[in-house]
């Protein structure tokens, strides 16, 4: 049995099959909806029933109250139509938004390499024709053992549909990243499904464009990278600050410096905040951002920026931004939100939005 639901205000109509949510149906339908967490925490993907009949399901009362309950509203990640609905969501719709549908793949682990000390990186093929995908997406992972999925940024290009990177850092008391870390190996199968998230590079949009980027927050931006770098006819320029604490904690700088020699357009500029006096480092030292601040002298207007990276990092880098007169509309960022493993740090938002 399937329900059929019409969203409002564009009048898009979703199939839901019975057992599965609505946000799990509009996405795999490649009908965007804005969500967070997806699991029903934070309130995100709050969508009012105008007609028809819909389960609550697992929504947590702070984030649906009792209020709203009453008054149709439901979480679409934790909804189950009980009947064909209409409801109605605030969709923000993005013209750069291509709107690949969520498939689910297996994968074999093709190449497992230490980038640093704590971020490996994990190459996955996939069978088939590959994953359609937009440069800084997303897959949720799901690892053995685990409870529930990991979101992990995709770090290779949509040229590369059969392989895709992950940046993986491992985290104290993190089931799933020390599962990674320690026991996985290449040949071995995965599950996963994607693509997802709203953090893509607007192309519509002629503004030059910064990265900031912090830890293994860099897979996204070098995904989104080397993207741009590969059409001839996009003539934008693009500077990368890349953050990290020391030395060894700073990956791929060479291929970021070869890349700067080799495109024009293209400026790159790391940043240790703590560098180790073996390190014997040359380059900017302190935070990325007070590195972004440096570099353009405090101005930033006329740019698109991306933060990618810590939350610290990124609240850091969003005062620093708007101080020098860049408004939110021209300001990306992923955003973090807890999930239901909390030593994880957090399932990776797939809402990725203006501030």
């Amino acid at each position: 049995m399937s329900y059929e639901v019409t969203i409002e205000p564009t009048g898009e109509i979703v199939e839901v099959e019975e057992g599965q949510t609505l946000l799990d149906a509009a996405l795999r339908q490649g009908v965007w909806l804005p969500f967070a967490c997806g699991h029903g925490t934070c309130g995100t993907c709050k969508v009012q029933v105008l007609e028809g009949e819909a389960e609550v399901g697992d929504a947590s009362p702070f984030a649906l109250l009792d209020m709203e309950r009453d008054e149709g509203y439901r979480l679409a990640c934790c909804c189950h139509p009980e009947s064909d609905l209409v409801i109605e969501a605030d969709v923000d719709e993005d013209p750069d938004f291509a709107g690949h549908p969520v498939q689910d793949w297996r994968a074999t682990v093709s190449a497992i390499e230490d980038l640093t000390p704590t971020i490996r990186e994990i190459r996955l093929r996939l069978d088939g024709e590959g994953m359609a995908f937009q440069a800084g997406q997303y897959i949720n992972l799901q690892v053995p053992g685990v409870e529930g999925t990991r979101a992990f940024s995709i770090a290779t290009t949509p040229g590369e549909p059969n392989e895709l990177a992950l940046h993986i850092r491992k985290v104290e008391g993190g089931a799933a990243t020390t599962w990674l870390h320690e026991c996985l190996e290449v040949g071995q199968g995965l599950e996963l499904s994607g693509p997802y998230g709203q953090f893509f590079v607007r192309k519509s949009d002629p503004k030059d464009v910064i990265f900031i980027a912090g830890g293994s927050g860099l897979s996204s931006p070098e995904s989104m990278i080397l993207d741009l770098l590969a059409d001839p006819a996009d003539t934008r320029r693009i500077t990368l600050f890349q953050g990290a604490r020391n030395l060894a904690e700073l990956y791929h700088r060479e291929r970021f410096e070869r890349l700067a020699a080799e495109h024009e357009r293209f400026s790159y500029v790391p940043a240790l905040n703590a560098p180790l006096d073996d390190d014997a480092w040359d380059g900017f030292v302190g935070f990325v951002h007070d590195a972004a601040i440096a570099h353009f002298e405090g101005r930033f207007s006329e740019h698109k920026a991306y933060l990618c990276g810590p939350p610290p990092m990124i609240d850091s880098a969003i005062t620093a931004l708007m101080q020098g007169r860049l408004f939110e509309r021209d300001i990306h960022m992923e955003r973090f939100l807890t999930a239901a493993d909390g030593a994880e740090g957090g399932q990776r938002s797939a809402l990725f939005k203006r501030i």
